[in-house]
């Protein structure tokens, strides 16, 4: 929540692309995130929801919001209203708004949480492209270690706001 801007740290700073966090005009733009559950208008389609949102933010052409439901693996539920949505569908609608402004940085806060274990590999795989073929630095809070075992390369334990340790998965986990 600190780096997303949402909270503010009660001490210690924060950099993001080298500004600080607060840098609303140079960093923000440049981060995509899920926050908790997405929320969208339930009687709308993934794809209005998408348009609503695109619009909102600016500067986003059309064809990117089929560009990132394609991506996720909604394009051929896109017209379906987001209310038949499964919990997983819903998931990964939130990551294609996050992805809709092809940022540099993603904020995922439990992005598998609620998932069935299919779900959650198709959600990992996802993460993991995001990272190798497109380059994003993707950042998830987690408290499913096994996962994050599994697909992260580096990792940071926070306990009460604080760093107790951060380096490689294999350096942390396999010593």
């Amino acid at each position: 929540s600190s780096i997303a801007g949402l909270v503010q740290p009660t001490s210690g700073t924060i950099e993001i692309f080298g500004r600080p966090h607060t840098d609303v005009e140079t960093v923000r733009p440049h981060i995509g995130m899920l926050i908790e559950t997405p929320a969208f208008y339930d009687y709308l389609s993934g794809r209005r929801n998408l348009e609503i949102l695109a619009r909102l933010h600016g500067g986003i052409e059309r064809r990117r919001i089929d560009e990132v439901l394609d991506r996720v693996g909604l394009l051929p539920r896109a017209d379906d209203r987001v209310g038949k949505y499964s919990h997983g569908m819903r998931q990964r609608l939130g990551v294609a708004q996050a992805l809709l402004h092809r940022p540099r940085l993603v904020l995922l806060d439990e992005p598998t949480n609620g998932l069935d274990p299919e779900g959650s590999a198709q959600m990992w795989a996802l993460l993991r492209s995001l990272v190798t073929d497109d380059r994003m630095t993707v950042v998830v809070s987690s408290h499913l270690l096994h996962e994050v075992e599994e697909a992260c390369n580096r990792i940071a334990v926070i306990n009460q706001g604080i760093v107790v340790a951060c380096d490689e998965v294999r350096r942390l986990l396999f010593f």
